[in-house]
């Protein structure tokens, strides 16, 4: 999984006749009491023509925009159960990290560029544009016969993921009514389900018997249904500016700037982290130099001092997706390498996760639960911390590998509870015309951490010799290439910034002012 990913749904029961969906398909609750306020306040008969989200009047954009998430989906489970194999065929293993990280960085600059294109032009083209870049990164880093050249293939992938997760909130936002905007969001996070258990089973078997390449080049082809379905539907239901009557103001140069000064910082920090030479600090001080303005200017005042409210749930965001992307990163390359798992039983240990992460986001949502969501966020993070330190206990041979199944299914029921709680509270915080600059806040935090994060991890990795744990597999050379301690040396920092995070969720409200 990763946290470019629309998985990030609260589910609360739906009132009954309204909805086409069926009655166990639970709903995202951002604020129940305003919901119900929206059903008192339209007619019966409007509610009746507009049905629910399979309705007439949005089955078709459902089904479309629901498919670009199972796209999205499919990808994250499947590209990760066959990196390990890709990366040791290219003799890669010491770029492992930047394979994944070089998706974040340009995902970046995309999400600015995103959502200001959608503010102004609408939703249509940047959806379009980044569904097409999707399938070409796939495309690219399918057919390349050289390490760099699949990391240029996962960049631009980066480019797509970056457009579209933007560009789908602000489809959400304009073209279902408010009391569907739960249920729409439900579906996204439902869609997860089922690619979570049958990616890494599809993905492990295409590797072993076809080889890792028809993973990244099979997938495109599933561009195809979702632009065919979407696109039409969308042009209707939400092209164009949010105010037809208001004239297009520009786009704001000034922070498509920054946007590109955070992707040129992250990539060079990333590049510093990889090559660890004193040189390598010329690189890492220039990133710094352009990433440090940029994320100020980016995101909410106060977000790296925890300022409460909207500041504390942007910097959430960003903390719980960094620290379980970076560990979930390297999870089947140590079960691959250090454990002699094939690809598919790697991938199946982590498989459970997408149910338990559904899970932890229809438990969060329970109208009875809101008095409790800063608790809860808190708790997750507790989970997510200690899912992420008990991982690395496998690299001892007389601990059972099935633990790091066990371990993942309570981290992602805690990531469930926070990442679906920090994107109901920033819709909450958010004013209308303000949806889109700040879910690309929201995005930003969650993306840049992951980069942050996965280049501190990476050179870890390398600095303690994990680059050579591709040279021989561990099942035909039993110990040869085995470096556990730059395993655990990922594992544990990672769940000590989740820790930082149980903190930062104590902060997600802000202060009442007294009367």
């Amino acid at each position: 999984m990763t946290a470019l990913e629309p998985r990030d749904a609260e589910v609360a029961p739906e009132p009954a006749g309204t909805s086409g969906t069926p009655a166990d398909i639970r709903l995202p609750a951002t604020d129940t009491a305003a919901l119900t306020e929206q059903l008192t306040e339209q007619p019966k008969e409007q509610l009746a023509e507009q049905g629910g989200i399979l309705g007439r009047t949005h089955r078709a954009l459902s089904i479309g925009i629901v498919s670009v998430v199972l796209l999205i989906a499919f990808e994250a489970t499947a590209v990760g159960t066959a990196m390990p194999v890709a990366a040791r065929e290219l003799n890669g293993i010491s770029l492992y990290a930047f394979a994944f990280s070089s998706f974040f960085t340009t995902s970046l600059f995309a999400m600015v560029l995103s959502g200001q294109w959608a503010d102004r032009r609408g939703p249509l083209w940047p959806l379009a544009t980044g569904i097409s870049a999707f399938g070409a990164g796939l495309l690219l880093s399918g057919t390349a016969d050289a390490m760099w050249l699949f990391i240029v293939g996962r960049a631009v992938q980066g480019l797509g993921g970056g457009l579209v997760i933007v560009a789908l909130y602000v489809v959400v936002s304009r073209a279902y009514p408010g009391r569907l905007q739960p249920s729409i969001l439900a579906a996204f996070a439902a869609s997860w389900v089922v690619p979570s258990v049958v990616g890494p089973l599809v993905s492990g078997t295409v590797t072993e018997h076809l080889g890792w390449r028809w993973v990244f080049i099979g997938i495109p082809l599933l561009v195809v249904f979702p632009l065919a379905i979407a696109l039409p539907a969308i042009r209707r239901m939400a092209s164009g500016p949010a105010d037809p009557d208001a004239p297009a103001g520009p786009f704001d140069r000034r922070r498509i700037r920054f946007a590109l000064g955070i992707s040129l910082g992250a990539g060079l920090l990333q590049y510093a982290a990889q090559d660890l030479r004193w040189l390598s600090l010329i690189p890492a001080a220039a990133g710094l130099a352009l990433l440090v303005p940029a994320v100020l200017a980016l995101l909410p005042r106060g977000t790296y001092r925890a300022a409460r409210g909207l500041p504390s749930v942007v910097l959430l965001r960003g903390i719980a997706a960094g620290s379980f992307i970076a560990a979930e990163s390297f999870v089947p390359l140590m079960l691959v390498t250090q454990r002699g798992l094939s690809p598919t039983m790697a991938g199946l240990s982590l498989a459970v996760g997408g149910a338990t992460w559904a899970l932890g986001s229809f438990v969060q949502s329970r109208p009875r639960m809101a008095p409790y969501r800063e608790r809860m966020a808190s708790g997750g993070m507790v989970l997510v911390a200690a899912a992420i330190a008990t991982a690395p206990s496998v690299l001892i041979a007389a601990v059972p590998v099935w633990v790091v199944g066990v371990a993942w299914a309570f981290g992602c029921f805690g990531m469930g509870t926070v990442i679906a709680s920090t994107s109901v509270l920033l819709l909450k915080l958010s004013a209308p015309d303000e949806a889109g600059a700040n879910s690309a806040a929201l995005q930003i935090s969650d993306g840049l951490s992951n980069v942050i994060l996965l280049a501190i991890g990476g050179a870890v990795f390398v600095a303690l010799g994990g680059g050579a744990v591709g040279a021989a597999h561990p099942a035909a050379t039993g110990a040869a290439g085995s470096h556990p301690a730059a395993f655990a040396a990922v594992f544990m920092p990672m769940a000590a910034v989740a820790l930082v995070g149980a903190w930062v969720a104590t902060r997600l409200r802000e202060r009442q002012p007294l009367i």
